[in-house]
């Protein structure tokens, strides 16, 4: 009886190794690893000569926008640009109205994944409602998120909700999550502190895109290693698995790489605009606000490689955060009243296969970084890695096809990129979601609706059943 699907003469990112190998693909899962040529018949044979065929990417941090500001992303959009660019799992972040941070309005943004998305996805909710944290847990979400900031009351970005700066809270919060065994997700910072960089600029009459840069940056990355200091204290203090957002320092790694060697239960992720586009002033001067995220001074560039290479950041995840012309556009005069962040899940793949291209960081280290580890740490069952067992969620690459970015090929409702211009070696040209091709020839082919929610699995970190 012939198998659903065999990938043919392409070279296969296992967790054992590059290999030589076909992938037999049936019931949407990976049903064996063959020697080539020896693959059994199949009701679709697809070609990989000269091709890469990896995991598909799980990225763990993304922001989607829907509900509420659909006018920047939206599920059917966001998650065609995760097919056109290898990410087979996408996971959205709270910042959206009304938040999800309790087990009703999850429930009804569920409802909103499952009618919409052209890949696999799952949600990290706020967990500022201690008492909805267990009924939350249950859902099969990866983790909790927060951000450590003060909760101002307005609508955007950081809307009530889902910022938390007490550290009594923080603690509370940790707390609970620790008892519903699920990871708690941080975005670190330490507004007192920013009060008072941010007062200097301003007293100098300094608010444009570049003042907002270099406050964010000063002083060494004041904000944020302080913030990751109290975390991990806090963390030591409660026991739960406290999972660092947006490093960006030297001495946040220092941080995270002296906890783990004190076995604290701490894991980290660094985003693409701290490698490829905030860690160049150039592109600060050049895009203002649109090239914000933040600036990453050069000094810690080589100490954030090292520790993706290391392991001490253990993953790598978007931050994919799209905005629309007008609200970047405001930051030329005033940088703290444009929108913060950058779009980067179409593109990312891109970027790592290059600086393994490069010699940067080797090809399995992108591969864990990007699909293995995200799936292991965050139990998400039969993800990240292609084995006999495991969900058949795909990508194929062409390692030695050089291409530019442009905005025309935007799918991002906004119509851009902060990355438009840049050339990079190792391009996604399929991507497989369940045994289904999604994306393929330069189109996504994937329907809306058929992605499935990647659930977070009890018991010991695995990605195979």
């Amino acid at each position: 009886m012939a198998v659903d699907t065999r990938i043919v003469n392409g070279r296969v990112v296992t967790p054992g190794g590059v290999v030589d190998a076909d992938v037999v693909v049936d019931g949407g899962r990976v049903v064996a690893l063959c020697t080539p040529g020896v693959t059994p018949e199949a009701r679709e044979t697809i070609d990989a000569t000269g091709l890469l065929v990896l995991p598909g990417l799980v990225d763990m941090h993304s922001h989607h926008r829907e509900p509420g500001f659909t006018h920047k992303e939206d599920i059917a959009s966001v998650t065609a640009a995760c097919a056109a660019g290898g990410v087979t799992t996408t996971v959205a972040m709270p910042n959206v109205f009304p938040p999800p941070n309790t087990t009703e309005v999850l429930a009804d943004l569920f409802a909103r994944y499952e009618a919409s998305a052209v890949v696999n996805y799952n949600v990290n909710p706020a967990a500022t409602v201690l008492e909805e944290i267990p009924g939350l847990a249950q859902m099969g979400i990866a983790a909790f998120k927060v951000f450590m900031v003060v909760d101002t009351g307005r609508d955007y970005p950081h809307m009530p909700g889902i910022g938390v700066h007490d550290h009594g809270r923080l603690m509370a919060i940790m707390e609970a999550c620790a008892a519903a065994d699920v990871p708690l997700m941080v975005h670190p910072h330490d507004q007192a502190l920013m009060d008072h960089v941010e007062k200097e600029f301003w007293d100098r009459g300094e608010r444009d895109a570049l003042a907002y840069a270099k406050a964010y940056a000063a002083h060494d990355g004041l904000i944020w290693e302080t913030a990751i200091a109290t975390l991990l204290r806090l963390q030591a203090a409660t026991g739960v698995h406290l999972h660092l957002l947006h490093v960006q320092t030297a001495g946040s790694v220092e941080l995270i790489r002296a906890a783990k060697a004190r076995g604290q239960k701490v894991t980290a992720e660094i985003n693409p605009w701290a490698l490829f586009l905030g860690n160049d002033w150039t592109n600060i001067e050049r895009l203002g606000s649109y090239a914000l995220s933040y600036w990453v001074p050069g000094p810690n560039v080589e100490p954030l490689w090292e520790g993706l290479r290391d392991g001490t950041i253990d993953i790598v995840s978007t931050d994919h955060a799209p905005h629309t012309r007008e609200e970047k556009e405001v930051g030329w005069t005033d940088g703290w009243k444009a929108h913060t962040g950058t779009p980067s899940t179409q593109f990312y793949a891109r970027m790592f296969l290059d600086a393994a291209h490069r010699g940067l960081i080797s090809l399995e280290r992108v591969v864990e970084a990007c699909a293995t580890a995200p799936a292991r740490i965050f139990r998400l069952h039969g993800k990240g890695v292609i084995a006999v067992g495991a969900d058949a969620d795909l990508v194929l690459v062409d390692p030695e096809a050089t291409a530019t970015i442009t905005d025309e090929e935007v799918l991002s409702k906004i119509g851009y990129s902060p990355y438009s211009g840049q050339t990079y070696t190792g391009l996604p040209v399929r991507t497989i979601v369940g045994g289904t091709t999604v994306f393929v020839d330069g189109r996504v082919t994937g329907v809306g609706g058929t992605g499935t929610l990647s659930a977070r699995r009890s018991g010991a970190l695995a990605g195979l059943p």
